[in-house]
């Protein structure tokens, strides 16, 4: 119910004779702040788990969005990190253990070439002291042998670098990648996490505004949750009257069909339901009525827009 027509009727009745002023109480009505559960990114609704009127725990799932999209996403940011965790690795240990076997074995056919050349300068070197060969041969032979010596020291140098791990410039930068793709592999999964709404609340579902297979847009609602223990009533106290209650107060809720229940006074409007002058006269006070909210201990199966009596 409007409050401003609430007001009026409530206002229209203080001035009859045995109207809400007096002992039969203040007329007012139920009602409650919903939650409203709505996507935070547009999609279609895959599926809803829930019912109109159905009870429902904080954290229960209420609907689902097609999420196709995100679980391919999710997946290629996976793999990114896997590269990335792969090129550190690599890094981080130097060369793969096959690539170094495979210098170490040329390695040793080189010391093994050197020893080779060392002989056959010595040999020749024999030989030209006997003058059996011409001085050209020791040449070449020398030239051979120092030829080993640099391919032994070629092949030594690249075991060393293969073994070594990376410089810190690249293990820094390998180490940045890694952390970037595993930032963005975590925002895509809270992407595809959150296709999935859940209750921010208990209570009870009040209404569906959508059904499965029509697109909800962000931040729509597609279901309204009644909480527990929200349900209020709200009426209408003239002028000359509100003094007399106090936030915290407790007051008697009736209404037709139902017990008799308590509620504890929580608000007081401050400001009037009516539209009175600029300067309040004795006779327009008469007129003026003001919202009071009080929460109700017991509520049961009463529902919203309920009308009830109110009694101090």
């Amino acid at each position: 119910m409007n409050e401003f027509f609430a007001g009026v009727l409530a206002a229209l009745m203080s001035m009859l004779p045995g109207g809400a002023a007096e002992d039969a109480g203040y007329a007012g009505y139920l009602e409650a702040d919903y939650v409203y559960a709505a996507p935070i990114s547009a999609g279609r609704i895959a599926g809803i788990a829930v019912s109109e009127g159905q009870a429902i725990a904080a954290g229960e799932l209420l609907f689902t969005l097609e999420s196709g999209q995100q679980q391919a996403l999710l997946d290629a940011a996976e793999a990114r990190v896997e590269a990335a965790r792969a090129t550190l690795q690599n890094l981080e240990s130097g060369g793969r253990s096959e690539e170094i076997d495979v210098i170490r074995a040329n390695l040793g056919k080189a010391r093994a070439d050197l020893a080779l050349a060392q002989s056959n300068l010595a040999r020749s070197e024999k030989l030209l002291a006997a003058g059996t060969v011409a001085s050209v041969r020791v040449e070449q032979d020398r030239a051979a042998l120092a030829a080993a010596e640099a391919q032994v020291a070629q092949l030594t140098a690249q075991v060393n670098v293969a073994e070594l791990p990376a410089r810190d410039a690249q293990q820094v930068a390998a180490e940045a990648n890694l952390a970037a793709a595993e930032a963005d592999a975590g925002r895509v999964a809270l992407d595809l996490d959150e296709r999935d709404t859940r209750a921010p609340v208990g209570g009870t579902v009040d209404r569906l505004f959508y059904a499965a297979g029509e697109i909800a847009m962000a931040g729509a609602p597609v279901v309204a949750i009644l909480p527990e223990g929200a349900l209020e009533a709200r009426f209408f106290v003239p002028e000359a009257e509100r003094a007399a209650l106090a936030v915290g107060q407790t007051v008697s809720v009736s209404c037709d069909g139902c017990m008799a229940m308590t509620a504890v006074v929580t608000r007081l409007a401050s400001e009037p339901q009516t539209t009175p002058p600029v300067i309040y006269s004795r006779e327009e006070r008469g007129r003026l009525v003001y919202l009071v909210e009080a929460q109700l201990d017991a509520p049961g199966t009463l529902r919203p827009g309920q009308p009830v009596t109110v009694t101090p």
